[in-house]
């Protein structure tokens, strides 16, 4: 008659969480992983445990990245950079020697400018460089092509006028 009873008091049932205790673990759980980064005014501490680990009194701020002064007036002794454009140098065509003469020799202005001085009027001192080069130009084309300007009429007007100077002076 008397059967083994199982004694109650050692094994309880499970305790059942009412729902304010289940609200408040939640709310503690959520806290826990809402905070994961570091505390609001971390950046400013660390630079101001930074600067009294080092002895110094300069609180130097982390946001500073470069540490050279930047002149706030500009000042005009110093010139302002501007960026260099290098230009392409236009590969000329090169002309043969032939064709370089025959284009000084058709040249309009050349003409022109030898004209007037053929009239006898003055040309400015521009001109004159243009006919000089012009003509450098074209003894040195002749050079090279072997070409020579051999006016036969006025060496032998010069060889006239050199003997009759001569004989002038052979005769006093």
């Amino acid at each position: 008659m008397n059967s083994p009873k199982k004694p109650t008091a050692k094994l309880k049932k499970k305790y059942r969480k009412t729902k304010e205790e289940l609200n408040a673990e939640g709310r503690e759980r959520k806290r826990e992983k809402k905070h994961r980064g570091h505390k609001s005014g971390s950046r400013n501490q660390d630079g101001a445990s930074n600067g009294q680990k080092n002895g110094q009194n300069v609180q130097a701020d982390p946001r500073i990245g470069s540490k050279k002064p930047i002149p706030l007036v500009v000042e005009s002794n110093q010139p302002v950079a501007r960026p260099v454009v290098k230009e392409k140098p236009v590969a000329k065509e090169k002309l043969t020697p032939e064709k370089e003469l025959e284009m000084l020799e058709s040249n309009d202005r050349l003409d022109e400018i030898l004209a007037r001085l053929e009239d006898g009027e003055t040309i400015t001192a521009q001109e004159q460089q243009y006919v000089d080069t012009c003509l450098d130009r074209i003894d040195e084309l002749m050079n090279i092509l072997g070409i020579e300007y051999a006016d036969e009429d006025g060496d032998e007007e010069e060889e006239e006028k050199f003997d009759d100077i001569m004989r002038i002076l052979k005769s006093k």
